[in-house]
């Protein structure tokens, strides 16, 4: 039960049992507010019997306390495990989604709509936080309650009675539950055109500046119009559907009160059954439907979470990254040896992938596009896993290795920089937590920051806006640098650090750079023929193989690739405007 409920509603093991506990709080509060009729039903009885004496009055006074007592105790137990439980599994849920999103191969990210995931950590644990705290337990609480009732009633009272009374339950409940495949699908198309709105009203924030330069601001509102009116047509198509089901159930339900009314008076017309027990169905079938009738909508509701708890409960169950955290290499050699990889769809991105990266050299990935350069660093640093051969650092394999302790010997320089809304200073901070606000100084000093950083308003306390909107591609790309020289790791991984720069900010951080990879591993990705003329090793990567390496003087000895690139490169500099 645990199990099912966990991966149900995407319950860690505490929450699921607070949720069993929950609905058996619910269970007992019902049937403590069931027990006033009871008690009433005595009185009546004694009343009409003339056995209402002056003995019997402390014990109705002491009934009528008691049940007030206990429908308090009741209550204040329900509001502990359905309220208080919840909101601390929904913080427990939260955390365990961050730390699971923070232990997942990075390769699941690139596959993943970012804007969906957002939704799962907030919408979707806001809604089944709604569903555990409000729907559940009152659903489950009811439908025991309601039958151990009907059983009462069936066994002790009458029979006939009690399935003129009850025979609406069961029909109303599969009115509801007959439409649950379709409120799934209806759910997943609203939650598929949401997330597609989302997207659009992001991207439209993100190249405002591209639409108002090619004039296409009101193209595209009006496409972004289109898609918010059927975000508002699908809402209002999934709340008819459910609603018409919904509203069929509840008057069939009303039925019940006809049944129960048309049946007790015929039996006592007959003299089947006496005017007291006509009365206490009646009573009890007025104290039920109500309840039952929010007990359908909830039934709903719930149907629509489902989807929510599915998505959550894929992000939960999803295979995480271990290793030890603990390394055992000796040196800091970086070795493919006959690695393959292979994305989700099958298909190859490197095939039989063999070089060594070796400790104080530069080792250049070069090649055309889509050669697999980006994915060999990617899997260097262990982002993803291979799927044949292995790599070594230091001659231990890195998949061994738990991610985070790995990482601490790489600092990565990335072609897109990240930064965040914050001062300069704790943009730099982010290479090593607790530095020093002299390291600080020192690391950007060496990335060539000073210079620009000095003529900013507050200097290292300055806010740089989102993702650094108030600095230059060159600067951003130094504070990336300054971080890694902040870290001081012994492996640098470069993945195209100059490639969208001007000459004069390319030569600033070539210089930085080479004081950054001074005795250090070094793996270079590179487009441009100047940027790894120094390097050590070059390893040609083609349609995912290595098509050739070897020294930059090896290669030019012959009518390699390389020297193909380069000649290429010297055309393409020397290119002149007719």
């Amino acid at each position: 039960m645990v199990e099912k409920l966990k991966h149900k509603y995407a319950l860690s093991t505490q929450g699921a049992k607070d949720m069993i506990k929950a609905c058996i709080s619910v269970t007992v509060t019902n049937m403590a507010l069931m027990m006033s009729a009871g008690v009433l039903y005595t009185l009546i009885s004694d009343l009409l019997g003339n056995n209402l004496t002056k003995d019997r009055l402390p014990f109705y006074i002491i009934c009528s306390i008691a049940i007030l007592l206990l429908i308090a105790v009741t209550n204040f137990i329900q509001y502990n495990m359905t309220f208080l439980t919840t909101y601390k599994e929904s913080g427990v849920r939260r955390t365990s989604i961050a730390e699971r999103l923070r232990r997942l191969p990075l390769s699941y990210f690139g596959k993943k709509n970012l804007s969906d995931l957002t939704q799962n950590i907030l919408g979707d644990c806001a809604q089944i936080e709604t569903a555990s705290s409000h729907w559940i337990p009152e659903i489950i609480g009811a439908l025991i309650s309601t039958t151990i009732v009907g059983l009462s009633l069936f066994i002790f009272f009458d029979w006939r009675m009690a399935l003129a009374s009850f025979w609406v339950i069961p029909v109303s409940l599969g009115i509801v539950l007959s439409c649950s495949r379709l409120e799934k699908k209806a759910v997943k198309k609203n939650a598929a055109v949401k997330l597609d709105m989302t997207d659009s009203v992001q991207e439209c924030l993100e190249s405002i500046r591209d639409l108002r330069a090619n004039n296409a601001e009101d193209r595209y509102m009006e496409m972004l119009e289109g898609k918010i009116r059927k975000v508002e047509k699908m809402a209002l198509f999934t709340e008819l559907k459910m609603a018409v089901y919904v509203n069929s159930a509840a008057i069939i339900l009303k039925f019940g009160i006809g049944t129960t009314a048309i049946v007790g008076g015929m039996l006592f017309a007959r003299g089947d059954i006496t005017m007291l027990t006509f009365f206490m169905f009646l009573m009890v079938v007025s104290r039920l439907y109500d309840p039952m009738q929010i007990t359908l909508q909830n039934f709903a509701a719930v149907i629509s979470v489902e989807l929510q708890s599915e998505r959550l409960d894929e992000v939960l169950s999803h295979e995480i990254q271990t290793g030890s955290e603990q390394k055992n290499n000796k040196g800091y050699d970086i070795v493919f040896d006959h690695v393959g990889f292979k994305y989700s769809d099958d298909t190859d991105v490197l095939k039989d992938v063999s070089f060594t990266a070796k400790q104080g050299e530069v080792t250049a990935l070069i090649g055309p596009s889509g050669g697999g350069k980006t994915t060999i660093s990617r899997l260097a640093a262990r982002f993803w896993d291979v799927n044949e051969g292995k790599i070594t650092l230091g001659g231990e394999d890195i998949s061994k290795i738990d991610p985070e302790t790995l990482l601490s010997d790489y600092s990565i320089v990335f072609q897109d920089v990240t930064l965040f809304n914050n001062t300069i200073k704790e943009n730099i901070r982010i290479g090593r937590e607790g530095a020093s606000d002299e390291d600080i100084r020192r690391a950007a000093k060496l990335a060539n920051c000073e210079e620009f950083i000095n003529k900013l308003p507050d200097g290292y306390d300055t806010f740089i806006g989102e993702n650094g909107s108030e600095l230059s591609g060159g600067e951003r790309q130094r504070i990336s640098i300054a971080r890694a020289f902040l870290k001081d790791a012994p492996i640098i991984l470069l993945d195209e650090a100059t490639a969208s720069l001007d000459a004069e900010n390319e030569t600033v951080i070539q210089e930085a750079l080479s004081r950054l990879i001074k005795d250090k591993t070094v793996l270079i990705i590179a487009h441009r023929m100047r940027t790894i003329a120094n390097a050590d090793h070059i390893v040609v990567l083609k349609d995912g193989v290595v098509a050739e390496q070897g020294s930059p003087a090896e290669l030019s000895a012959y009518d390699s690739i390389y020297s193909k690139m380069t000649r290429q490169q010297n055309i393409s500099q020397n290119w002149k405007m007719a």
